[in-house]
């Protein structure tokens, strides 16, 4: 019998381990490819829904013992406008210098485009018109643009830079010196350059501070141009009706806390209607009370609408209401059915504003005083 055959050499070759026994898991021939494997997580991935424009939660920041913000929490989805509304000192922009990671907040997390807000990958995606800056005046809107393509890093070809001054109203300006530009004029350029370098999110600190109406109809049209490709806004403005134009949903800051946030329709709340009416007999005052609570001024009525009656279209953000909007109709050919006689119909609905200063008012109520605290 040869060397190395029989029983014994059988139970050798038996329990002799497999060849690719000793090799690593990613090495065996019955393991996954490492390209199958990234090819299956990148499928996963491309599931998923995109991370938010911005989301932060639980920021705080004080500038020695006076706290600027406390416990801010908010969340801007792509393609969404946001107004931050406020009283000056509300916080506003502390909270935009620290969503930038140009201030460093003492608690709290954010992060911009799905990276932490300190990553300056994050950041250069992202278009910023700051409150206040200025330029140096011996430069053009074109040397001006040129520059800041250059320090984001884009490739943007020259025409494309001028557009964007188009689009801001600078056309005709692309080669003067900066020195001789109002201050609406350099408002236009700080938005172009905001704009240049095809952001995904565009972050608005008072951009039409400086503007004429023309200028600030401008602002709108282009925030609402942002969002219909997609790019998300963080919209900081005194100006609320420019607010109540273009915002899907608002955030309202007071003494550094979020006081309210919501869609326009769950902010403002009920809908109403103004009647002036005569001859009005019991039977029509009964309608009138069917339909909602009735408040009376003389030949005035106020009547409160059912909250889910409504075209539906909610505003920019399509959240209002999802009723057919008939309410009304119905109620005055009722009314006139009743032998009511129906002078004037005004349909009416408690303004951002009117919101807003509640919303202060009642948090300034509830606020200790400085010797309170």
């Amino acid at each position: 019998m040869a060397e190395g055959t029989g029983a014994g050499a059988s139970r050798e070759a038996v329990d002799a381990p497999r060849p690719d026994a000793a090799l690593p898991d990613a090495a065996r021939p019955d393991a996954p490819r490492p390209d199958a494997a990234r090819a299956d997580a990148a499928r996963l991935v491309a599931g998923l829904p995109p991370a938010p424009a911005i989301w932060c939660a639980g920021l705080r920041k004080g500038y020695g013992r006076r706290p600027a913000v406390r416990d801010v929490s908010l969340e801007v989805a792509r393609g969404e406008v946001v107004g931050l509304l406020g009283p000056n000192g509300a916080g506003k922009t502390t909270v935009i210098k620290m969503l930038l990671g140009l201030a460093r907040p003492d608690a709290g997390e954010a992060m911009i485009l799905g990276r932490p807000s300190t990553d300056p990958a994050a950041r250069a995606r992202v278009g910023y018109l700051p409150e206040l800056f200025r330029y140096q005046p011996w430069l053009t809107p074109a040397e001006v643009l040129a520059l800041h393509v250059r320090l984001a890093g884009a490739s943007v070809p020259v025409a494309e830079q001028r557009d964007c001054l188009s689009l801001v109203g600078l056309a005709g300006r692309t080669g003067d010196r900066l020195g001789g530009f109002s201050k609406g004029m350099q408002q236009r350029l700080g938005l172009a350059v905001a704009l240049v370098a095809r952001p995904e999110l565009v972050i608005l600190d008072e951009p039409t501070s400086a503007l004429d109406p023309l200028g600030r109809a401008d602002v709108r049209d282009i925030v609402l141009s942002l969002r219909s490709r997609g790019v998300a806004v963080l919209l900081n403005s005194h100006l609320i009706g420019e607010v109540e134009r273009v915002c899907d949903r608002v955030v309202i800051l007071d003494s550094g806390r979020v006081a309210a946030s919501g869609s326009l329709p769950e902010l403002l709340g009920r809908r109403e209607v103004r009647l002036h009416l005569t001859e009005l007999g019991p039977a029509a005052e009964q309608r009138l009370g069917a339909t909602g609570v009735v408040e009376r001024v003389g030949d005035w009525f106020t009547v409160a609408l059912p909250a889910d009656d409504g075209p539906g279209d909610g505003g920019p953000g399509g959240d209002g209401p999802t009723g057919d909007g008939l309410a009304v109709p119905d109620l005055v050919r009722d009314l006139v059915g009743l032998g009511a006689r129906v002078h004037a119909v005004e349909p009416g609905r408690i303004s951002l504003e009117e919101r807003l200063l509640g919303i202060l008012r009642a948090g300034t109520a509830g606020r200790p005083t400085e010797g309170e605290q």
